[in-house]
């Protein structure tokens, strides 16, 4: 059974707000409008991570990282976070991201805490099973509304650290 983004806050907000930092990405992204029903499934270096379900005015969005890895963000997050760049073809364009996020890497200790030894599944804030595993990140919005895992490559390939 999978942890509960309500467990997950729980336990990782208070470890954020005493050890973790605050990052802003690094790298231009792309993105197009995805179509509703369209399944994504977000794929890393490690494998796959998550997958979810477009929405009328998702964007389908691609990390400029190794593995390329491909998301869903909803159409107000991601206004909210991304600034036009350039247009490209076939729909995508690419984005400044303008967002920041608190972050802290898990450690053994953390998925000991959920009696697990090498990788956790939790419950995503888009209601799909997510994996995080000892050296991954777990990110949360400023305002600490959610908790995702970004993969240790991909994160190191994406973002900067702004704030102790």
């Amino acid at each position: 059974m999978a942890v509960t983004q309500k467990e997950m806050l729980e336990y990782f907000i208070p470890r954020i707000e005493e050890k973790g930092k605050t990052y802003e990405k690094k790298t231009l992204v792309t993105a197009k409008k995805a179509k509703p029903g369209e399944k994504v499934i977000t794929r890393t270096s490690d494998g796959v991570e998550t997958q979810n379900t477009a929405k009328e005015g998702d964007f389908l969005v691609e990390n400029q990282t190794s593995s390329g890895e491909q998301y869903l963000v909803g159409k107000e997050i991601f206004e909210s976070k991304y600034r036009i760049h350039q247009s490209l073809s076939k729909g995508w364009t690419s984005y400044h991201p303008i967002g920041k996020i608190n972050a802290i890497e898990v450690n053994a200790q953390d998925l000991e805490h959920f009696k697990s030894d090498e990788e956790l599944i939790f419950t995503a804030p888009w209601g799909e099973s997510m994996v995080v595993k000892e050296g991954d990140f777990l990110v949360c919005p400023l305002d600490f509304s959610e908790i995702y895992r970004i993969a240790k490559k991909e994160f190191g390939e994406t973002y900067k650290a702004i704030k102790a």
